[in-house]
């Protein structure tokens, strides 16, 4: 298994991509405080499956880029990458499979309302629809408490640094990631990009999605501290294609980590799976 570490310019930007394999495209999104390294445990088995894996660092993570500036992390921005790292990476293929994690979810939900001809599959781990995490009930209101510290500037950043970033790192899937995480965010303004995340949401730069025509596999576990079980069990509401929920038992938030063998099983049998051609959403 040959991997190539590539350099892309988008948006005036550099992106440092992982591209592994040869078979049909599929993208891989990472979530905070994430990097591509994320998905050290799904590449080997999705190359064995036949698949071309592109797993960029996005925008203020890992090795790419970080511009300074809410404005550069607004929603509308986030999800022309995912389309312009396809137009780099998958060749000629006119559709990619697209795997998301925490706000990688996140974008890729967004990415398959904007523009679902050119997504022939999804799979969410973890963050769910975002009108079924807007609607959900009061559990994943109180997990989401995180979410009002993180849009304020200076109080945020000052919160998570204190004590070697010990609020983000307590949480990590083992010490390789705790370490990573803090040697990443410790460089300058690397911790404000990925903040910058949260806030450009907050500023807007995309309507509320309606449904998604993509088929779509929801992944959850029961031991994640920061979402609740309906904000995923309810996007089927919102999935007007093929839906499929998986649930992990006592799994954390770190689904492709804590769960590695068990995630890639499914991943591996839901992208082995087709889109009819007269679908919705079907690019014609």
């Amino acid at each position: 298994m040959t991997e190539r570490i590539e350099r892309t310019r988008i948006d005036g930007l550099d992106f440092h991509v992982r591209v592994t394999g040869e078979g049909r495209p599929i993208l891989l999104l990472h979530g905070f405080p994430d990097s591509g390294e994320l998905w050290r445990l799904q590449t080997p088995a999705l190359v064995a499956a036949g698949f071309r894996v592109i797993v960029p660092d996005l925008r203020g993570c890992g090795e790419s880029d970080a511009p300074s500036g809410v404005t550069h992390y607004r929603l509308d921005r986030l999800v022309a990458d995912v389309f312009e790292l396809a137009d780099a990476y998958a060749g000629d293929a006119r559709q990619i499979d697209l795997v998301g994690h925490d706000w990688g979810a996140a974008i890729g939900w967004f990415a398959c309302t904007a523009r679902p001809q050119r997504v022939r599959r999804f799979a969410a781990l973890s963050v769910g629809h975002p009108e079924a995490y807007r609607r959900a009930g009061l559990e994943q209101k109180l997990k989401g408490w995180y979410l009002v510290l993180f849009v304020t500037p200076g109080l945020a950043e000052r919160f998570l640094r204190a004590g070697d970033f010990r609020a983000l790192t307590r949480h990590a899937p083992s010490a390789e990631d705790a370490a990573r995480w803090r040697r990443d965010l410790a460089r300058p303004g690397r911790l404000t990009a990925g903040l910058n995340w949260y806030r450009g949401a907050a500023h807007g730069g995309w309507r509320r999605p309606g449904p998604v025509a993509v088929p779509t596999l929801g992944i959850y576990g029961t031991g994640d501290p920061a979402l609740a079980e309906d904000q995923m069990l309810n996007s089927a509401r919102w999935v007007d294609a093929e839906w499929r929920y998986e649930r992990l038992d006592g799994v954390g938030h770190w689904l492709p980590i804590e769960a590695a063998d068990t995630v890639n099983a499914w991943l591996v049998d839901w992208f082995s799976g087709s889109r009819p051609a007269d679908a919705p959403g079907t690019a014609r």
